[in-house]
């Protein structure tokens, strides 16, 4: 075998292994995977039923996004305390490690960033009794490895009971590297985890993500399943040099529709704000000289999950909401 074949089949090799990473359940609590058991696999908010320990709109009445879910404890030492290890869910490599639970509402929690179909997604482990000795930023892990203890960790007013200590788990995009400049702008409160703040990452309904997984095995591929989930609303934003194009290519429509020059870009929005397709677009195919226009909005998924407040509705007339000019801001910043 020659070079040049030898690089190639490392390459397929290499292509292979990346497609067929699937998620992996990140506590030993296996009850996600029978419907009758949910219960034993959520941990609800005081006096709520076990569905508000999943994702979504299920705070407040419905109008407070959850971005991940918190996952039941299933061992305890003699005093009642959470014993469970936690596990990183795929390959990947700690970006971020914060041990002052006095700094977050996620307490002690960790990042680890994974490459999967093309895509960089960041997990979020939080709420953690302790992180794994010797763990540090910059380290690769494999899945199912161990990381941390579950615990109760958090800097609310209200702490999490003894009763309640659970996982938080996320499954995230990354938003922007220049998150730091953007916050400083826009915030007169300190920043202390830079590009590893929460309002950096936009969520994915990690439970639907790991039955998937769990499903399809192999054949599992997370582009495809990012982008078959049900649009909010569509948005065009004249700019074609922000970052997410770049980072997350594989969500770029690779066929330009558009008829000459691309000048923006169509962003197909679900309802947490994740751009699940971006479409270019020719100066004749932007419907306004504005920074942003939106298109479309979907009623019955906006009745259904209204709670990140992104499009508004006035008089009968969709609009873009604070909160959705705000994201597009960042977005593009």
């Amino acid at each position: 075998m020659n070079r040049s074949s030898f690089v190639l089949v490392l390459l397929l090799f290499w292509a292979a292994s990346v497609h067929s990473q699937t998620f992996k359940l990140p506590t030993a609590n296996q009850s996600l995977f029978n419907l009758q058991e949910q219960d034993q696999y959520f941990c609800p908010t005081i006096a709520r039923t076990w569905e508000s320990g999943t994702y979504g709109c299920v705070r407040s009445g419905g109008w407070q996004m959850h971005e991940g879910i918190d996952i039941r404890s299933i061992q305890r030492d003699k005093d009642g305390e959470s014993t469970d290890p936690v596990l990183a869910t795929a390959n990947g490599t700690v970006v971020y490690i914060n041990g002052k639970s006095s700094l977050s509402n996620y307490g002690n929690y960790i990042v680890i960033r994974h490459q999967i179909d093309g895509l960089e997604v960041y997990s979020l482990y939080a709420h953690l009794s302790r992180v794994r000795t010797g763990l540090k930023a910059g380290q690769n892990v494999k899945a199912g490895e161990a990381i941390a203890l579950m615990g109760r960790t958090t800097n609310t007013r209200e702490a999490i009971s003894k009763e309640r200590a659970h996982l938080h788990f996320e499954l995230n995009l990354f938003v922007n590297e220049r998150f730091p400049i953007w916050h400083k702008k826009h915030f007169t409160g300190k920043n202390d985890h830079g590009l590893w703040n929460g309002q950096n990452l936009l969520g994915l309904d990690p439970r639907l993500a790991l039955l998937a997984s769990h499903r399809e095995g192999k054949d599992f591929n997370l582009v495809r399943w990012i982008q078959s989930g049900q649009e909010l609303f569509r948005v065009q934003v004249r700019n074609t040099s922000f970052p997410w194009l770049k980072r997350y290519a594989a969500l770029v429509e690779h066929t330009p529709s558009a008829r000459g020059e691309i000048v923006g870009y169509e962003l197909v929005m679900n309802y947490n704000g994740v751009p699940v397709k971006a479409i270019p677009l020719s100066d004749k195919e932007m419907k306004s000289r504005g920074k942003y226009h939106l298109i479309s909005v979907n009623a019955a998924e906006y009745k259904k999950n209204p709670c990140r407040k992104l499009v508004t509705q006035t008089k009968g007339k969709w609009n873009l909401g604070e909160n959705g000019l705000r994201l597009l801001d960042l977005l593009t910043h």
